[in-house]
This record gives structure tokens, sequence and C-alpha cells, in this order.
């Protein structure tokens, strides 16, 4: 099996890890979703008020904000692993 890994195509591999990631933020899209709807809506109704707005608006937030966190972190990573393979390909 260790012998498939090095003659798999990169740019397939990537693909794979790029659709990866795609359906791991939408995954949590969804989760931020539920939480913050669970968390901000106390009573639906036809119009949101101030509180249950500034509430969303709160949670979103702070959901961009860890989100974009990890995102820079997953970068880093690649970046790490990038520079890694390429010395051991030299």
């Amino acid at each position: 099996m260790d012998g498939q890994g090095a003659t798999a195509d990169p740019q397939l591999q990537q693909f794979i890890e790029i659709e990866s990631q795609k359906q791991r933020f939408q995954q949590l899209v969804h989760q931020m979703a539920d939480v913050c709807w669970e968390k901000c809506m106390d009573k639906p109704g036809p119009k949101l008020d101030s509180r249950t707005e500034m509430c969303f608006v709160n949670c979103v937030e702070r959901f961009i904000d860890t989100s974009q966190f990890i995102l820079n972190r997953l970068e880093q990573t690649q970046k790490s692993r990038g520079s890694f393979s390429e010395t051991m390909l030299d």
C-alpha cells in the first residue's frame, strides 16, 4: 500500500483534499446555523426583534472569526507539509 501513495496523481490528491475541506466547511456552516438558532431564537415570529438580531450577528461573527482562524491554521499546516515534501524530493 505504501508504494501506491507514491504513484498517486498529486493533482487528484489535491482535488480530493480541497473537496474534503469544502465538505467540512459546509458542515461547520450547518452546525453554526443550528447553534445560533438554538442560542438566539426564543420565539419564532414574523420579524426579528433587535435583541434577537444582535444575538444572530454576534453569533455569526464569532463563527466567522473561528472559521478564519481554523482556515489560517490549515494553510500554515499545508505550507509546512509542502516545504517538508519539497525538501524530501530534493
